[in-house]
């Protein structure tokens, strides 16, 4: 625990959200939800227009729609996103050495350790001064918790939410701490909550007086003498700039179960091809391979292998995953699948297994060629990360297949005459675009065939500064 609150707390606010409104001029002020669009779909994040309804993030897109069906509901653009979050983050860095991302818009920074704060009154100024230079460079807002450890400056910017600071001066912790509920300490979910308030303890004070025999007896060793201490505001985790990731994956709901073992394999391949991008995009290679399952009835599953050695072969990683299915009974139906690496280190052990496959792979090749000519192969279709995804039809008579274009609503779009806009839906072979740029008024809605030539995907433009 510090003597000065020179730990800070950054949150943007409603980040996704505010994000598009900031980049769609006609949704400023208007209910937002961001998030998967499928009947399976979750909310990411909700504009403060849409909470009004009781929409809040994770909760399921349908119940949602339910509660604020006149909101704008978009599919989220995470690259948009994560160069906005590359700014808020070299900002940070101004301000100090140790910096923690906790996610996209979320991190703590050490104001003691850039030499910018000592005292309340500098660490204030650091925190003003951050917020007015956030909203310069992005045209987003943030709010801003202070005190002398990380857990109160987190609960400070909460407080101080939307586009505020808050200051929390040490030693007044377990004034502040006292009457809250239990849950707004770290690691007490809903499970926990209940687990306490049958023991008749719901705020933080009723925690600290229960003593830490008590807390120890009810939550184990670990958990029950952590819970004690933070009850008491005492909180000394440092600020830790580099954050070792302990594993890599991905995962897809599906919007109708899959029953097919085939396309199941197939989708399982795919998602192994896109967990080794993300391993190698972070410089890493990994021993255990873990498959996820979640069947019909929301049982979820998890099988894993562990290599001789770290890799991040895609061929290794894929038969792995595809040894892991071969004992799940996927029967019934098949929600979601996942395929992840762990046990993560910095180098790859070759692997001479994967070598002599890919050896043999290269000599049939080969072979192939050299006879009858290769027959193609069927190419495994592309991850849906733009604005427009391309479905082959059913053939028609006569036909040898049409290319249908479907288009996300909220993704970018260009159009030859009309310039920069964004789609705000689509259906029965159509699409509508509202043509309207960050530093624009609102803008004209116009609709196109899906298959307009002039209508191409686009790229996000700057929230600040841009066309």
């Amino acid at each position: 625990m510090r003597a000065a609150p020179t730990i800070l707390h950054l949150d943007m606010d409603a980040f996704f959200a505010a994000a598009e409104q900031a980049s769609k001029p006609s949704l400023r002020g208007k209910p937002v939800v961001v998030g998967g669009l499928g009947p399976r779909g979750v909310v990411a994040t909700a504009s403060y227009e849409a909470r009004r309804f009781g929409v809040h993030s994770a909760m399921p897109m349908g119940q949602a729609r339910r509660l604020a069906p006149n909101a704008a509901y978009l599919v989220p653009r995470f690259a948009f996103y994560r160069s906005i979050s590359e700014q808020v983050m070299e900002l940070l860095g101004r301000l100090s050495p140790l910096v923690e991302p906790l996610s996209l818009d979320e991190a703590f920074v050490d104001l003691e350790a850039g030499g910018v704060a000592d005292d309340s009154a500098s660490a204030r100024a650091a925190g003003e001064r951050l917020r007015v230079d956030i909203l310069a460079t992005t045209g987003l807002t943030g709010s801003v918790g202070l005190a002398g450890s990380k857990m109160i400056a987190k609960i400070a910017s909460e407080e101080a939410k939307p586009d505020g600071l808050v200051l929390i001066e040490p030693g007044t912790e377990r004034e502040l701490l006292g009457p809250r509920s239990v849950r707004i300490l770290p690691g007490v979910g809903p499970a926990t909550g209940e687990h306490l308030r049958r023991a008749g303890m719901t705020t933080v004070s009723d925690l600290a007086e229960a003593g830490e025999d008590e807390l120890v007896r009810l939550l184990g060793r670990a958990h029950g003498a952590s819970l004690h201490r933070m009850a008491q505001g005492y909180d000394d985790r440092p600020v830790v700039a580099e954050r070792d990731a302990k594993s890599v994956s991905v995962e897809d709901t599906f919007d109708v179960d899959l029953h097919d073992r085939v396309r199941i394999r197939t989708e399982v391949e795919r998602l192994a091809e896109r967990c080794v991008g993300r391993l190698r995009a972070s410089g890493h290679s990994g021993r255990t391979i873990v498959l996820k399952v979640r069947r019909f009835d929301f049982s979820t599953l998890t099988r894993s292998e562990t290599l001789r050695g770290p890799t991040d072969d895609p061929g290794v990683v894929r038969e792995a995953a595809g040894r892991l299915l071969e004992g799940v009974d996927t029967t019934g139906g098949v929600r979601l699948l996942g395929v992840g690496v762990s046990g993560l280190a910095d180098y790859t052990q070759e692997d001479l297994f994967a070598q002599a496959e890919a050896e043999a792979v290269a000599e049939a090749g080969a072979a192939a060629e050299a006879g009858a000519g290769a027959s193609p192969g069927s190419g495994e279709a592309a991850e849906g990360v733009g604005a427009v995804t391309a479905v082959v039809a059913p053939a028609g008579p006569g036909a040898e297949g049409a290319v249908e274009r479907h288009w996300s609503p909220g993704h970018d779009v260009r159009h030859a005459v009309y310039g920069a806009g964004w789609v705000q839906g689509s259906g029965v072979g159509r699409v509508t675009v509202r043509f309207e740029s960050p530093g624009s008024k609102p803008g004209r809605v116009r609709t196109f065939a899906v298959d307009d030539p002039e209508l191409v995907p686009g790229e996000a433009l700057p929230l600040v500064g841009g066309e």
